[in-house]
């Protein structure tokens, strides 16, 4: 979508749920549907995928720019439905806000029987999505409909006319998704004067048709979907989606689109340049955090950790307040803000004390920013600190080294669990825009080494001649492996946390009692998240005659969810990561090992694992450490993560045997 910053349209699935609430009793039109519509439906399909839900049959946009700059979308849309599945792709909606406006809006459908509907205009509705995570409120709004005849079999069509921004020269036309496309077109209407560019994301460049007077046509038919369902692993679909993105610039236009990463800094920098102020209680507030604080990091951090801790994530936007951040001063009064905000005031702070920052366009879904394709794609917005020429220090973590030569730790003060110097998994590997005016640029943001997100198990263990286990086991993490951890043990309630800790340890026991339950450091995310707790799990070894079968790995599973299919798409393995377990059997009186479990050791380069059982006197002793190296990997090395993914479930689930003296 549009870099509207923390603007959520709501999904297809959602609307369809509250259509009940909005369409009380239609009442349909007859006929009325145009020849347009009805050549669309009557075409002659390709042969699509038993699986295929719906299909685009028409979708053709006219984007006309009048001499002030201003732009007005025309948009026709028609829709069949394929399978039961497919109705979600039969609500027609067009989002607007303040500062955009549906000039008209009209919906047509015909049923599996041929029966034909018109909606009338006070059937379509106007929709205000539910403010969630934060968000107050926002003036994003829909015009939607519920139309009949969404069956399989059925049409759904519409069409409309929308006044765009004013204060944008750009539009991206998204020209594939989910379904297949058979017949779109793109249309860019231009006045005397002006000019354009097109730059791509996920397809080669295609050159429009130019049909004289300013009048510029592409043509796309027989998209195939991008169909991720039921793919485990699966990248997001915004990175796999292809869009063409128009920048567009003239006499009218007081801040064009030069169809760079330059001019997308540039015209944000208009909006955010005077926002980003540190007033005099801004200063005060920096210092009086950076006091006796000489060192890069240890001032960037105070000012990163009270940003990040002491400014409520929370959503206002109006119009260009999608786009636009609130100045630093009402920011810092208020103490609240979007993310836009929260990197804006963490800005103005920073440059308080003599430390410079950029703003960060990002997107919250790895690859939808595509370097290739210059545009305000994005959702979401962070922090670049610049760091000193020279500095050095064993705590930046998450640093990238701009075309200028200067060096950025990249930070989000929104992601309120990840420790300051460290970038949540999500965004590692991503690409950014990197806002610095005349030098602004895109950049890739890092990926960090395994060891700071890491999960370290151990534990000392006694077993009976009966099966049963007893003992005591205390897990550390560190980065985003401990998110949850760190919410549940500084929000939930202590019923919570220990039906947390009984779930997780229902994958790997049968009937086990969890008691003296412990939490250290919930808080304090520059340190390791550490729980214990002492075990007593019956049935844990199975007897066979004068036999004890044991699990040295007693807990904690490194699951990989592979299936056993041909790979298509790319491999989105989440984060970089390492696992370590270190757990101590003492054996029960009167039983000796017979046989232990081969040890393992692979290195794919992408991950490695390698694991160890061997016995000390009348312990029995199981070490092992996964280290994931890489967040996404290409289709072919998929045969190599289902090996993987084969050789530690292997292991996972091998057994010891004991026998008696």
């Amino acid at each position: 979508m549009l870099f509207r910053v923390n603007a959520r349209p709501v999904s297809r699935c959602c609307l369809a749920g509250l259509f009940f609430v909005l369409v009380a009793t239609p009442l349909y039109a007859a006929s009325g549907v145009p020849d347009w519509v009805r050549t669309a439906a009557h075409q002659t399909l390709p042969n699509f995928p038993e699986t295929t839900k719906a299909v685009v049959l028409l979708d053709e946009t006219t984007y006309t720019v009048a001499p002030d700059g201003s732009a007005v979308e025309h948009l026709r849309h028609v829709v069949k439905i394929l399978r039961p599945q497919g109705r979600e792709y039969g609500y027609p909606s067009v989002w607007y806000d303040k500062d955009s406006k549906v000039l008209s809006m009209h919906v047509w459908s015909i049923d599996p029987a041929g029966h034909e509907y018109a909606l009338k205009d006070n059937e379509i509705q106007d929709f205000s999505p539910p403010g969630d995570g934060g968000q107050l409120y926002s003036d994003d709004k829909a015009k939607v409909a519920d139309p009949p005849g969404r069956d399989p079999g059925g049409i759904v069509a519409y069409e409309y006319e929308k006044r765009e921004r004013p204060y944008l020269a750009e539009t991206n036309w998204y020209f594939q998704d989910e379904i297949p496309h058979v017949t779109q077109s793109f249309v860019l209407v231009l006045p005397p004067g002006y000019s354009y560019t097109t730059t791509w994301a996920h397809h080669p460049q295609t050159d429009g048709i130019d049909l004289e007077n300013h009048h510029y046509r592409w043509d796309m038919n027989n998209e195939p979907a991008i169909d991720l369902e039921h793919i485990p692993m699966r990248p997001a679909s915004g990175s796999l989606e292809a869009r063409m993105t128009v920048h567009y610039s003239g006499p009218g236009l007081a801040q064009p689109q030069e169809g760079t990463w330059k001019g997308i800094g540039e015209w944000y920098d208009s909006l955010a340049h005077d926002r980003i102020v540190a007033t005099p209680d801004i200063s005060a507030k920096a210092a009086e955090l950076t006091q006796g604080k000489t060192d890069f990091y240890d001032k960037s951090e105070a000012i990163g950790d009270f940003v990040q801790q002491q400014i409520r994530y929370f959503v206002i936007e109006m119009g260009v307040g999608g786009y636009q951040p609130h100045p630093a001063a009402d920011i810092f009064r208020g103490r609240y803000g979007d993310c836009k905000d929260k990197a804006t005031l963490l800005s103005a702070m920073l440059s308080s004390v003599g430390i410079h920052s950029a703003l960060l366009m990002v997107d919250t879904q790895r690859g939808v920013i595509d370097p290739e394709d210059p545009s305000i794609h994005g959702n979401h917005m962070i922090a670049a600190i610049e760091v000193p020429q020279g500095y050095e220090s064993p705590k930046l973590h998450s640093v990238v080294t701009a075309k200028t030569g200067k060096r950025y730790l990249i930070f989000d003060p929104t992601w309120e669990k990840t420790p300051f110097g460290q970038l949540e998994d999500n965004l590692q590997g991503s690409y950014g825009v990197l806002l610095e005016g005349a030098n602004s640029q895109v950049i890739q943001l890092p990926v960090l080494d395994p060891k700071f997100n890491s999960i370290r198990r151990s534990a000392r263990f006694q077993l009976d001649a009966d099966g049963t286990l007893k003992g005591t086991v205390t897990v550390k993490r560190f980065g985003d492996l401990a998110e949850r951890e760190r919410y549940l043990f500084t929000h939930g309630d202590a019923k919570e946390q220990q039906q947390y800790i009984d779930r997780t340890s229902s994958r790997d026991f049968a009937a086990a009692s969890l008691t003296d339950l412990k939490a250290e450091n919930a808080e304090a995310l520059n340190k390791d998240m550490t729980t214990s707790y002492a075990i007593s799990a019956s049935h844990f070894a199975t007897a066979a005659g004068p036999l004890l079968m044991v699990r040295p790995r007693v807990l904690g599973s490194l699951d990989i969810p592979v299936d056993h299919k041909a790979r298509k798409v790319g491999i989105d393995l989440r984060q970089t990561m390492q696992a370590s377990d270190d757990f101590e059997i003492e054996l029960p009186a009167g039983y000796v090992v017979d046989e232990l479990p081969d040890p393992v050791k692979v290195d794919l380069g992408f991950a490695s694992y390698e694991s160890s059982t061997e016995v000390q006197g009348q312990t029995l002793h199981y070490k092992r450490v996964y280290t994931q190296r890489e967040v996404t990997l290409p289709a072919d090395k998929y045969s190599e993560l289902q090996k993987l993914a084969g050789i530690i479930d292997n292991d996972e689930q091998s057994r010891a045997v004991l026998k008696r003296k």
